[in-house]
């Protein structure tokens, strides 16, 4: 556990000025972006170096106190609740973009590095990562790492894995190790690379990150398809993927979530609708003006009522910020919001969503569904009030047939946010025994003392 002489230690390695003790700072630092889990830590530390970070790793293996790696710390699934008797390890100060290689297509990065700043400064020299969470005025490129984040291009252009081609890492124990690098081919040895991809801070904390950067794409569309059933609108999205179009995003939004962003918002969404599909394709600007009429095809085929193309760049931002406010909308609605994250297969959309909403109306719960609906990846989301423990136990209940209905489609209980603290008890369900005393084997491999965000993802033995 950590003392006051691991505390005295711990200035001696990053500076005094770096060692947090004082109740608001912990405060700040006690939880996430998941409702309803907190915990204050014993001290936050600033390192600086990557030989800071091994040097607490080490201390922290000495003294056994535990040691959680924290971004910005809007994580969904509590994968950054600090640890009692801990230490917060925050890594938000590490903001330099290290490198841009426009010859290799690839950045340099420090793991605080905030994931909008690095889209900004890749396209001003015609480059493009991908990636992009919800979140990503905020959220840190070290914690997408973590949480192997998606985003609304997701569906065409994969996730964070996809774009990670190098990683340096401070293990549980302080060694430092480099894995990757800028060639584009390299099978030697095991892929660690990717083994720390999704860790959720378990394996290992990030110091620097490698990743891959592609041309921009030439064109875009953008456009909205209105839908009476949420049914309608799922079918739509098998139906374009059946037709051999890749669209950069397939968004959903259903009643309940329209209504909250128009509220907030006011872009002239209507709200009598019960469902919503943002779709923008992009590419060659004649591929893409072949895919946008494909699109508005299956679209009309399968019940839109209504499909509207952006005509100008600041509109098609417009919905899309619109899109990323679903979030924030709908957390104006109910003191606590629990935004949770499901995904099957592309084909078993329409039935979920339905599923979902009998789920909703079975435990008397409101709950908003919006998500990545090009590759299955689902929000519903619950408004509620943690005050009153009834409602909350209701809500508790909801979600455990809702990822029970997912798992029986062929499906998993998180496509970005993470197992965290939050799911675990549900990872089994997903996995079975075997696989978690698998991964077992390997945390106590890597972190034979337990020390780096004991807790996440499953319980020790």
């Amino acid at each position: 556990m950590l003392t006051s002489s691991s505390l005295k230690a711990l200035s001696g390695i990053v500076g005094a000025e770096n060692v947090l003790t004082a109740r608001e700072d912990l405060i700040t630092y006690s939880y996430d972006g998941t409702p309803m889990l907190d915990e204050l830590p014993g001290a936050i530390v600033r390192p600086t170096s990557a030989a800071q970070v091994s040097a607490v790793m080490r201390l922290a293996n000495g003294d056994r106190f535990p040691v959680v790696p924290r971004g910005n710390g809007t994580g969904l699934s509590g994968g950054s609740i600090p640890v009692t008797g801990g230490i917060v390890l925050d890594m938000s100060p590490w903001k330099r973009i290290l490198e841009i290689d426009t010859e290799n297509l690839t950045a340099w990065v420090e793991p605080g590095v905030i994931t909008a700043q690095l889209h900004t400064e890749v396209e001003k020299l015609g480059l493009f990562y991908p990636p992009d969470p919800g979140s990503m005025h905020i959220c840190t490129i070290g914690g997408n790492v973590a949480e192997n984040s998606g985003g609304l291009r997701g569906l065409k252009y994969g996730v964070t894995k996809n774009y990670v081609m190098g990683l340096e890492v401070v293990l549980p124990t302080g060694e430092v190790i480099v894995c990757g690098g800028k060639t584009m081919k390299d099978v030697a040895g095991y892929n660690l690379k990717d083994f720390f991809i999704g860790s959720e801070g378990t394996l290992g904390v990030f110091t620097r990150i490698l990743l891959k950067l592609i041309p921009k794409p030439a064109a875009s569309r953008t456009m909205l398809a209105y839908y009476d059933s949420v049914e309608d609108a799922g079918r739509t999205v098998s139906a374009i993927i059946a037709r051999r179009i890749i669209p950069a995003t397939v968004e959903f939004l259903d009643r309940t979530t329209i209504r909250c962003v128009e509220e907030y918002a006011k872009i002239g969404l209507p709200t009598d609708i019960e469902a919503l599909l943002l779709l923008e394709v992009d590419g060659h600007p004649a591929v893409v003006a072949d895919e946008a009429a494909g699109v508005e095809k299956c679209c009309r085929e399968n019940g839109a009522v209504t499909v509207t193309v952006a005509g100008t760049e600041e509109e098609a931002m417009r919905l899309k910020t619109a899109r990323r406010s679903a979030f924030s909308a709908l957390a104006r609605t109910r003191p606590t919001t629990i935004l949770e994250d499901i995904t099957v297969p592309r084909s078993e959309i329409a039935s979920m969503l339905g599923a979902i909403n009998a789920i909703s109306a079975k435990y008397g719960i409101m709950i908003g569904t919006f998500g990545h609906a090009g590759d299955g990846n689902l929000h519903p989301t619950c408004l509620t009030d943690e005050r009153n423990k009834e409602e909350i136990h209701r809500a508790e209940q909801a979600y455990a047939e809702i990822f029970a209905e997912a798992v029986k489609r062929g499906g998993t209980i998180t496509g970005e946010h993470g197992t965290g603290i939050a799911k675990k008890k549900f990872l089994s369900m997903v996995t079975g025994n075997d696989s978690i005393d698998a991964m077992r084997r390997i945390k106590k491999a890597l972190d034979p003392n337990g020390v780096l965000n004991p807790g996440k993802v499953f319980d020790a033995l």
